[in-house]
């Protein structure tokens, strides 16, 4: 029986190469082939092997390069040619991944794999703007929820327990499905000035964020024409933008709409020394 290489489900954290953890960039740095997905920034892909084999898979609202059964069978075919495989996934693989499912489909099929968590998008994208998920007198837990269901379904959720003034809510692939979350919210009796955080491409040169309400996050997602990917993340300790100072660039005003770039490192920020 021919020998198996080992797949790495990777996380690359929430677009920033600096965020990246040291066991994902030694990964990169020693991968035979790198199967990767569009919200893998080109900053992480060039801290990789320069002659490692490359796969893009990314999947976009409408627009999927391979099908998920066809990445997993990707992956079994890669393991056999190759020794060590980086299946790299923007933010954690097993949160809203679908690592979990590749790691059954490789077990099935006696491939061995590695774990490798990265930042989630929640927790990063509000770390750039220096609010925690949770604060003690303002949020007792958080939730990951997604927005986005099986063959676009309407998100189905337990709202009444979602619905919680002392849960914040992290809101991914949430941005065409948001009317429907917010009403859910607002029916089940969170208040329509629950602050609100929009944030698009966060920890990446490109973002932008917006605060916003429970009453009004869907009037401003379409007026300020926010598209993915975006993190929506609903709850009191929002209100902490009051006294927390934000990097770089105040919150954004009702009248403008304005970018708070990453920081400019001369050398290009961090990298990582190739093995021979």
């Amino acid at each position: 029986m021919q020998k198996s290489g080992r797949i790495y489900l990777v996380g690359a954290g929430p677009g920033d190469p600096e965020l990246l953890t040291i066991k994902a960039a030694r990964l990169l740095d020693r991968a035979d082939a790198i199967i990767y997905d569009r919200l893998v920034s080109d900053e992480i892909l060039e801290l990789a092997n320069p002659f490692a084999e490359r796969v893009y898979v990314g999947k976009s609202t409408g627009s999927h390069s391979l099908k998920q059964s066809e990445i997993n069978t990707l992956l079994v075919h890669m393991a056999r040619k190759h020794c060590h495989i980086v299946r790299l996934k923007g933010g954690d693989p097993y949160i809203f991944g679908r690592g979990g499912e590749e790691a059954e489909w490789l077990s099935l099929h006696d491939v061995p794999f590695e774990v490798v968590p990265g930042i989630t998008a929640a927790a990063g994208c509000m770390a750039q703007l220096n609010l925690p998920l949770t604060h003690r007198g303002l949020a007792t837990s958080v939730r990951f929820v997604t927005g986005h269901m099986q063959a676009d379904a309407e998100p189905h959720h337990d709202w009444r327990s979602l619905a919680d003034p002392d849960t914040t809510l992290a809101i991914y692939m949430g941005v065409k499905t948001m009317p429907v979350i917010a009403g859910k919210l607002l029916e089940h009796g969170l208040p329509t000035d629950t602050p609100v955080m929009i944030i698009e491409n966060g920890s990446t040169p490109d973002q932008r964020h917006f605060r916003s309400t429970l009453g009004n996050v869907c009037d401003d997602l379409n007026r300020l024409d926010f598209d993915p990917p975006c993190m929506i993340v609903i709850g009191r300790v929002i209100s902490l933008a009051d006294r927390l100072s934000l990097p770089e660039a105040e919150l954004l005003s009702e009248s403008r709409f304005d970018q708070n770039p990453a920081p400019d490192f001369p050398d290009g920020g961090l990298r990582y020394a190739h093995t021979a």
